[in-house]
């Protein structure tokens, strides 16, 4: 279940000045959107590491635990905004958008498929 340790209101836009904020101090530049996509295959890869061993049928090697979940989730956000900053997308206004289509399209698509009932 999420719980949030950030105050109500933290807007996807303020993230994505925070971000823009600190690799202009502290990065000098953004890498290139090449490297970053890169960047982002290898993040979401060490996510999908923990979750496997996590939920699925693998389990943990040694030294490793499930403790660094919640980091690499924002490691992937992290670099999924820089790559919005650096395109020009306002993620506010594309999440938004995204969900007007999936509400669309999915309106009972979900609601009608006997996969996801609940078993009797």
């Amino acid at each position: 279940m999420y719980h949030s340790e950030q105050p109500a209101g933290h807007t996807l836009a303020q993230l994505q000045q925070q971000v823009d904020q600190w690799i202009h101090t502290y990065g000098v530049r953004y890498f290139s959107e090449l490297t970053n996509l890169a960047i982002l295959t290898e993040e979401v890869g060490e996510l999908a590491r923990i979750i496997s061993r996590q939920y699925g049928d693998q389990s943990f090697k040694a030294g490793e635990s499930a403790e660094g979940l919640a980091d690499e989730m924002a490691d992937v956000l992290w670099v999924l905004v820089c790559l919005a900053n650096q395109t020009g997308v306002d993620l506010e206004s594309a999440i938004a958008r995204n969900l007007e289509k999936k509400t669309r399209r999915d309106q009972d698509r979900h609601r009608n498929n006997p996969k996801l009932q609940a078993p009797d």
